[in-house]
């Protein structure tokens, strides 16, 4: 059972709730500065994840190849444009409101968010180990910082925030049910390359996040699925030529 697939799922909802219900009541100094905080802590989560890094040229490829290939086929804005009917059709149930804030910022903060919550590397892996060997802890872990993040958030964008549950429990899901045909042909190698594309994926999602520079993010995320074949190319053929 995807127990932590689960909690995670909760704390995002949870954490929108929260935040859509008691956000105007906060300060806008008070969500700016707590914002910053939790651009730290997906900094911190980016670096941690580079430095297991094993082949660097192979990690540095699948991100430029991804990066082009998403761009190419317009990744992020297809995103955006289902960011954008999903508040649509959630502004049918419920109010959302998002007047505190320019729409294009609007939009840029919750394509920012949805790739924080989708397609992070700790995600990613934690819902292949959970499905490979039954720990969830790695989830566990991850849904405490997604609740606080969901919370923030909804803070400024309102209840919108709570339905990227949503597209991230299937895509966590997916990869669960994928993990026995996945996890037992990788190498460490490749698990170790894999976590520090997703750290590249996540410092420039913080880098967003503090309105440092609006990198790409969800067109990076092809570089996910190019990884690990880059990885093992890397060390099955080019190593030896080069060692």
């Amino acid at each position: 059972m995807p127990i932590g697939i689960i909690i995670n799922a909760f704390a995002i909802i949870g954490g929108g709730i929260v935040g859509s219900l008691v956000g105007e009541k906060l300060s806008v100094d008070f969500k700016e500065k707590l914002n910053m905080i939790f651009s730290v802590c997906a900094l911190a989560m980016g670096v941690s994840s580079v430095v297991l890094m094993t082949h660097m040229p192979a990690v540095i490829f699948a991100v430029i190849l991804g990066t082009i290939f998403g761009l190419w086929i317009q990744l992020g804005e297809k995103i955006n444009f289902g960011a954008n009917q999903m508040q649509r059709l959630l502004g049918k149930v419920i109010k959302v409101s998002n007047n505190q804030i320019p729409e294009e910022e609007f939009n840029d903060t919750l394509l920012t968010i949805i790739v924080l919550f989708c397609a992070s590397g700790t995600g990613i892996y934690g819902s292949l180990i959970s499905g490979m060997s039954g720990d969830h802890s790695i989830l566990i872990a991850k849904s405490i910082l997604d609740f606080f993040t969901a919370f923030i958030f909804a803070c400024t964008l309102g209840a919108i925030v709570a339905t990227i549950a949503v597209p991230q429990f299937i895509i966590f899901f997916l990869l669960y049910i994928a993990a026995g045909v996945i996890y037992p042909i990788t190498t460490p190698e490749m698990i170790q390359d894999f976590k520090a594309c997703g750290g590249l994926i996540m410092l420039a999602t913080s880098f967003r996040m503090m309105k440092v520079k609006l990198f790409p993010t969800a067109d990076m995320i092809p570089a996910m699925v190019l990884v690990m074949p880059c990885s093992w190319i890397w060390a099955m053929y080019i190593v030896p030529l080069i060692g």
